[in-house]
C-alpha cells in the first residue's frame, strides 16, 4: 500500500478516497509553510495538494515523494526543476476547470461593471438604488484578454453572447488558434489601450509576474475594468490600490491575490468598486469531481509506472 498525504482543501474528499480505494493510505492536512510541509510529507509517496501548499526544493529534497498531484490548471505553486532532479512525477489537471474559471471571470466582469458590492452595502445600511453608482454595459464594449489559454479561450467564446469585441494578447498563440473563438489577436499595449475591459487569464510566469504594475494600469481607460482570474502576483497589488485609490480604474475583479489568503486588512476591501473571491473561479462541483477522479487516477498510475497522458504531467516519472 502507498502512503498519502492530502490537502483539505481538495473536495470533495470522499470521491478522491473512493477512487484510490485502499490503494493509498491517505492522511488529511497539510500546512501551507515550507517546514510544516516537509513534516507532513516524510514518509508519504503522494501529496495530493491546491495551489495554497507550496511544494519547494527544500521540501522535496526532505521528503521520499514519488509523486506530487496537484488539482488545477497552475502548477507554480511546485519546483519543477527540483522535482526532476530529485525524480518526483508531478501531475496536474489542466482544463477541467477552464470553463468554470470562464464563467467566474465574466461573473467578476458583470458584478464590478454593475456594481454588485455597492448595492449589497447599500441595501445592508438601508439605503436604496439612488446612493449606487450607475452600472455600465458589457455588450458591446472591447474586451482585452492577458492569456488565450485554456480559460482565455473560453472567455472568448462566451463573450460572443455579449457582442463584445475580444482582443488578445499572447505571444504563445498563432493566429489560426483565435480565429474560432473570434479573437483579435495583438499586442499588450494595444489591449491596454483600447480596452474597456481587461481579463487577465494567464498562467504565472517569469513573464507575466509584475505584468500589470503601475505603468500597465496608467495606459488603461479611467473607466475600464480590471479582472484577475489567472494567478494573483500578475498584478502588482501596490499598484492596484494606488490606481483605484486615485480614480483611474472604473473598478476591479480579482478572484487570485497576491498573497493568499487575502489578508483582512488589506485595503482592497475598503473600495465599493472592487469585486473579491477567494480563488474559487474553478471551484464548481461539476469541475471539481472530474478533476479530483483525474488526479486519483493519474496519480495511481504514475506510482505504478504506468502511462499518463502528456498533458496532465507538469513533469513524467523518471525512468
Amino acid at each position: 500500500m502507498y502512503r498519502g498525504v492530502l490537502d483539505e482543501d481538495i473536495h470533495p474528499r470522499e470521491l478522491l478516497l473512493d477512487v484510490v480505494g485502499d490503494r493509498v493510505d491517505l492522511g488529511v492536512g497539510i500546512d501551507g509553510d515550507e517546514a510544516s510541509a516537509a513534516e507532513r510529507l516524510a514518509g508519504a509517496d503522494v501529496a495530493f495538494v491546491t495551489s495554497r501548499i507550496s511544494i519547494t526544493r527544500r521540501v522535496l529534497a526532505a521528503t521520499d515523494l514519488s509523486v506530487v498531484a496537484k488539482i488545477g490548471t497552475g502548477i507554480d505553486n511546485v519546483d519543477l526543476a527540483a522535482a526532476r532532479e530529485h525524480g518526483v512525477a508531478v501531475t496536474h489537471t489542466p482544463g477541467i476547470n477552464a470553463l468554470s474559471v470562464a464563467e467566474h471571470a465574466l461573473g467578476l466582469l458583470l458584478a464590478t461593471r454593475r456594481h454588485v458590492v455597492a448595492g449589497h452595502r447599500a441595501l445592508a445600511a438601508g439605503r436604496w438604488r439612488d446612493s449606487v453608482p450607475l452600472g455600465t454595459l458589457v455588450s458591446g464594449t472591447t474586451v482585452g484578454l492577458v492569456g488565450l489559454g485554456n480559460v482565455g479561450r473560453r472567455i472568448a467564446s462566451l463573450l460572443r453572447g455579449f457582442d463584445a469585441t475580444t482582443l488578445a494578447a499572447d505571444p504563445y498563440v498563432d493566429r489560426i488558434e483565435a480565429e474560432p473563438v473570434h479573437a483579435e489577436l495583438v499586442d499588450m499595449a494595444t489591449v491596454l489601450d483600447r480596452s474597456d475591459s481587461v481579463i487577465v487569464a494567464a498562467e504565472l510566469t517569469d513573464e507575466t509576474r509584475g505584468l500589470i504594475d503601475a505603468e500597465a494600469l496608467v495606459r488603461m481607460a479611467d473607466d475600464a475594468v480590471l479582472v484577475n482570474v489567472g494567478r494573483g502576483p500578475i498584478v502588482e497589488p501596490a499598484a492596484l490600490v494606488d490606481a483605484l485609490g486615485r480614480g483611474d480604474l472604473g473598478g476591479a475583479g480579482m478572484d487570485v491575490h497576491a498573497t493568499e489568503p487575502l489578508p483582512a486588512d488589506s485595503p482592497l476591501h475598503d473600495f465599493e468598486n472592487v469585486v473579491l473571491t477567494p480563488h474559487v473561479g474553478g471551484s464548481t462541483e461539476a469541475a471539481r469531481a472530474e478533476g479530483v477522479r483525474t488526479l486519483g487516477a493519474n496519480a495511481l498510475s504514475l506510482l505504478d509506472g504506468e502511462p499518463v497522458p502528456d498533458r496532465y504531467l507538469a513533469v513524467p516519472r523518471s525512468a
